[in-house]
């Protein structure tokens, strides 16, 4: 389950591995501005002119973003979901590029639209918050690659249970029942997220629900047992 880093942000965000000093710096660069459930806050082949630092706003849960890529021909895949003291549109920042994705709220939340020059400035003064940002990146690309060999070797069931048991442990918190995954998805979302059908992916979230493992409700998840989650997803333990 999501754990409080230090003063508060998610462990294993960008900003709870950064020393106070330099949150406050670079949370200083921008003003923080509200965002509601659904904006659209990038877009994919839009130039890239700001880095997004997400926080919450008052909220029991992270505030949560999805990061959607689109084919010519509509295709739409999930390539995955980012949380109060995640960093959206660095990589774009860095490589001088446009968007690779569109960035969509799913939660009311808040953001500092960092200007690329300053955030760039601000990496460049500090060393130890470059090496933060590899060591965020290269969590992300072993998450796509655990996704990837997902798909090569498991069912959609066994995919989807993969994939909910990861986000409950990232971000997930307890209520009364389970764990609530902290994120809120439609199982199209969800589906998705590990390259399955709309279909498919509902048929899934049936059969885990059926056994008991999850309960669900408009756009929620919460897990009753994740240790039994992973026994039925074969994560090792």
């Amino acid at each position: 389950m999501a754990e409080a880093g230090s003063e508060g942000w998610p462990i294993g965000t960008f900003l709870a591995g950064l020393k106070a000093s330099l949150r406050s710096e670079l949370l200083a660069i921008a003003p923080e501005q509200h965002v509601s459930a659904g904006q659209t806050l990038m877009v994919q082949g839009a130039s890239t002119d700001q880095v997004l630092v997400l926080r919450a706003q008052g909220s029991r849960s992270p505030a949560c973003v999805k990061v959607v890529g689109c084919l010519e021909n509509g295709a739409e895949a999930l390539f995955g979901i980012r949380v109060s003291g995640d960093l959206v549109g660095e990589l774009a920042a860095i490589r001088d590029t446009a968007r690779s994705a569109t960035v969509i709220a799913c939660t009311s939340g808040a953001v500092h639209r960092l200007p690329k020059e300053r955030f760039l400035g601000f990496l460049d003064r500090n060393p130890e918050a470059w090496r933060l940002l590899a060591t965020m990146l290269g969590d992300r690309l072993d998450w796509a690659n655990q996704r990837r060999l997902d798909f090569t070797g498991y069912p959609v069931d066994k995919r989807l249970a993969r994939a909910v048991a990861q986000l409950a442990e990232r971000h997930g918190y307890p209520v009364e029942g389970g764990v609530d995954l902290g994120i809120a998805l439609t199982q199209e979302e969800l589906g998705k997220l590990v390259g399955a059908a709309k279909e498919s992916a509902v048929k899934a979230v049936k059969q885990m629900r059926g056994t008991g493992l999850i309960k669900t409700g408009y756009r929620r998840i919460v897990v009753t047992d994740i240790e039994e989650l992973k026994a039925f997803a074969m994560v090792s333990r």
